[in-house]
């Protein structure tokens, strides 16, 4: 059985992921990969869902919008400018932190994966933290029952928040499992997830800009 080849290739040669249980044979492993991961390919069509969703929220906002005279609706206060812009930013530069722990998973770099890791997941449980205060803070003063305005607002914030909040939770577990050390499968995660913020981040700009599009 060893000398069984599949396709023109022996069978010793072939990229078998799932058997890397360690970062030694992780690193040998990785530069032999020719296509994503089933994870990658898995988180992708999970986005392309989500996109979606947000876009045909994004769709209703305008649409709302356009349909009524007065946007904001009386009585209802414009949104913030510059303090979500700062905060927009600051999620943003998560971005860097998660390559850079992706990279530094495919080199073998453990401790520096964690700590990478670790960096965003701070940055983006502290902008969490602060708008969900706001979030709240906001519903008290401007319910969003009151009209179509606060609905759709709300509405297309919470589900950014959700994102977000599902990212961070992601966050965590991969870090529990990486403290155990590192695998193929683990590292497929990391870059799954990777992907994942890449994506809730731009979709966070992106929102961001829609919502502060009334104040124009």
């Amino acid at each position: 059985m060893r000398d069984y080849v599949a396709g023109g290739v022996p069978e010793g040669l072939v990229p078998r992921t799932t058997a890397a249980r360690n970062v030694r044979e992780v690193v040998a492993i990785v530069p032999r990969r020719r296509q994503p991961s089933i994870a990658l390919w898995g988180m992708t069509m999970f986005l392309a869902s989500e996109g979606m969703l947000l876009a045909s929220m994004i769709a209703s906002y305008y649409y709302l919008r356009f349909v009524n005279p007065a946007w904001p609706q009386p009585g209802d206060p414009r949104p913030k400018v510059v303090v979500p812009l700062v905060l927009v930013g600051v999620l943003a530069t998560t971005s860097l932190p998660i390559q850079l722990a992706a990279f530094a998973a495919r080199a073998g770099r453990l401790v520096a994966t964690r700590l990478l890791l670790v960096w965003a997941l701070v940055v983006q449980s502290g902008y969490l933290a602060y708008e969900i205060h706001d979030y709240v803070a906001q519903l008290h003063a401007d319910p969003v029952q009151h009209d179509t305005y606060t609905s759709i607002y709300f509405t297309l914030l919470g589900a950014d928040h959700g994102h977000v909040a599902l990212g961070i939770l992601f966050d965590v577990w991969l870090l529990g499992k990486l403290a155990r050390g590192l695998t193929m499968y683990r590292l497929n995660a990391l870059q799954a997830v990777a992907y994942y913020w890449h994506a809730v981040n731009f979709l966070t700009l992106v929102i961001t800009g829609v919502l502060l599009s009334a104040t124009f």
